[in-house]
């Protein structure tokens, strides 16, 4: 670990500006690097064995939180410690009442590893969870949240989600984009097809007439269940390719469930299902 003594007082700084255009996908994807705001995140960053390889400290805040990073040191090897100007902090921070500390970090390894879903489609006690389409980021960060909590052990995404680094996924996932599988896939109907030649049953989460209440229809692990963006649910093309569907039973007169509430309660009734 390596601390750059001088205080970075302009916007211009080479450092400064990198961190600024993380905050674009464009520039993540080109560089393969992401960041996030605050002490709980980077505590918990360090903790998962992420590569952190940037931290900007807030100025005024430094000393305290330089003696916080120190004493993770030894997992912190390539990383770099830059103390920046508490007004061009502040003006990078995305926080509304900045902690003082920002981390950047590459990409985690076990979020491009494409070819995971049939070792994972083959084996029956793994819990394989799919969402089409979800655009919203925050909504992306609370199904990362709601997937480590119950229990998923693959989250399959198809490639037009919000993205993973999004600070607003990054911070509504609050820590479990840092250790939850991810499988990305360009077309969901295959990765439906793996699951079932698996013996698996993939379940849409839609409302038609065939569907079934998701209580009723008996879930156990082996069971797959996909969700669809908060506007248009499902395509077409992947209601058709699965091997049935469920709903959520909710009062009459209720409005549908946001994508994140929803899929935070169908993963609950797969987590209980045996």
């Amino acid at each position: 670990m390596k601390v750059c003594e001088t205080v970075i007082t302009s916007r211009q700084n080479a450092q400064v500006v990198l961190l600024g255009k993380l905050g674009e996908r464009k520039h993540r994807a080109k560089e393969g690097l992401f960041r996030f705001d605050g002490k709980k995140l980077f505590l918990e960053a360090v903790l998962c064995g992420l590569d952190i390889r940037r931290i900007f400290l807030r100025a005024s805040e430094s000393a305290e939180l330089i003696s916080l990073v120190r004493e993770r040191e030894e997992a912190l090897p390539e990383t770099v410690i830059y103390v920046l100007a508490d007004d061009v902090f502040d003006k990078l921070s995305e926080e509304r009442a900045p902690e003082g500390i920002l981390s950047v970090a590459i990409f985690p390894s076990f979020h491009k590893d494409t070819d995971i879903l049939a070792d994972y489609a083959k084996d029956g006690q793994k819990r394989v969870f799919l969402i089409e389409s979800v655009r919203d980021p925050g909504n992306v960060g609370t199904i990362l949240r709601s997937a480590a909590a119950f229990g998923v052990d693959l989250l399959v995404m198809s490639r037009d989600c919000a993205d993973l680094y999004n600070p607003k996924t990054v911070r509504g996932a609050m820590g479990a984009l840092f250790r939850q599988r991810i499988c990305l896939v360009d077309h969901l109907s295959t990765a439906i097809s793996t699951l079932r030649q698996n013996g698996r049953r993939v379940l849409a989460a839609t409302l038609a007439e065939d569907s079934v209440s998701v209580i009723e229809a008996g879930l156990s692990r082996r069971d797959c269940i996909i969700v669809g963006n908060e506007g248009h649910g499902l395509s077409a093309e992947t209601v058709k390719a699965c091997s049935g569907s469920v709903l959520i039973p909710m009062c009459e007169g209720s409005e549908s469930l946001n994508a994140g509430v929803a899929a935070s309660v169908l993963m609950w009734e797969q987590y209980r299902g045996e």
